[in-house]
């Protein structure tokens, strides 16, 4: 008997599990870790904050994948050691023929001084109720979209919380205003030049005003703080930095400030038999940038790294590799949805961004049935 152990229940987790059971012999175990009982679609953050639908409606317990042959752990990870591929969860030490590290990015909302006092996080689910709690008290003047810190994970969410926001703001018939502002020196980087001012179009044609190479140093009450002005606001929505979780740091699997190197087709640390996917890698692009931390990404990388713990436990040469093609889906209001699609691994990244249609929206939407049926069930 083999056992896999998938360190983190989201995305890229469940989607790792999952595929493991389908390839696995039945007496193979596979242990999910997840200190949180339930998985949320991470797309239902924006759909919660503006009133379109509930967190709940995308929420499923972890525990249902018992059902599936998938021992769900309750617990918490205190400390991994690749080189024995064996993690404690609560103290207790398992080891196992395999890890995948699929912890995600740990926010740091304490990396902004002011951050944590003065502006509604997100990012977070705990932040979600009070954050959309605001939103509907919101009386009018200007709601600031502020991203602290890159990378982060989703990178199109803001934008599209910004044009969501104005849409709502528009058929509400609340005066004011919607104003975004990055670190990075464009909106979405991978896009590249013209891509971007194709977007920023469409953000100004919203009325949503955006300002590039803009970094935070503080917040303070009714105003964002950056090295050379202020920016005002009267709700102020923010995204805060992100950084590698401390484990991976102490496990040697990450420097300080940086993220977990891996191979890029196999998903491989230098540790054998040790994987990492999803947002807390960095996986470098032709062009220099990361590839996007995603959750398509992550179920992708999910099932390569599955195919290939498969192949090793049976004796058999791993064959499967990530190609890194992908998706996204970006709102942009009044019932549409543009696309943002390309191989992320060409030379340069071959990436564009289609033009918004209500088709689009309701591919959004079929993709979080079909992802949330296969994996939990109807």
């Amino acid at each position: 008997m083999h056992r896999v152990l998938v360190l983190g229940g989201g995305f890229g987790g469940i989607a790792t599990a999952v595929a493991l059971r389908n390839r696995l012999d039945p007496a193979d175990e596979i242990v999910l870790v997840e200190r949180r009982p339930s998985f949320v679609m991470g797309l239902r953050k924006n759909w919660a904050l503006v009133g379109i639908g509930t967190l709940a409606d995308g929420e499923r317990r972890l525990a249902a994948l018992a059902e599936r042959g998938i021992d769900v752990r309750a617990a918490t990870v205190t400390a991994i050691r690749p080189e024995a591929r064996e993690a404690n969860l609560d103290g207790e030490t398992v080891s196992a023929d395999a890890v995948v590290i699929a912890l995600g990015a740990e926010r740091n909302p304490d990396g902004v001084p002011g951050f944590r006092e003065h502006a509604h996080d997100v990012y977070s689910l705990e932040g979600s109720a009070s954050a959309a709690a605001a939103i509907d008290a919101f009386a009018g003047g200007r709601i600031v979209v502020g991203i602290f810190g890159a990378p982060y994970p989703c990178p199109p969410a803001p934008y599209e919380l910004a044009l969501l926001l104005a849409d709502r703001l528009d058929a509400t018939g609340t005066s004011g205003g919607v104003f975004v502002f990055t670190p990075q020196p464009k909106s979405l980087p991978i896009l590249g030049g013209a891509g971007c001012a194709a977007f920023d179009g469409r953000l100004a044609g919203a009325g949503v005003s955006f300002r590039p190479n803009t970094a935070a140093t503080a917040v303070e009450a009714g105003a964002v703080v950056t090295a050379d002005t202020r920016i005002p606001f009267d709700l102020l929505l923010g995204i805060p930095p992100h950084r590698a979780p401390r484990l991976v740091v102490e496990a040697g699997m990450a420097e300080p400030g940086g993220w977990v190197r891996v191979d890029q087709r196999t998903l491989e640390t230098r540790f054998p038999g040790v994987y990492a996917i999803g947002d807390v890698t960095a996986i470098p692009l032709a062009n220099g940038m990361p590839l996007p931390k995603a959750g398509v990404f992550a179920h992708a990388e999910g099932e390569v790294v599955a195919a290939r713990i498969a192949d090793t436990l049976a004796g058999r040469a791993p064959s499967d590799v990530f190609e890194g093609r992908g998706m996204c889906f970006l709102e942009t209001g009044r019932g549409a949805a543009t696309m943002v699609h390309g191989d992320f691994f060409a030379a340069p990244p071959a990436v564009e961004l289609s033009d918004p249609s209500a088709e689009h929206l309701a591919a959004k939407h079929a993709f979080e049935r079909e992802r949330l049926t296969a994996w939990f069930g109807g």
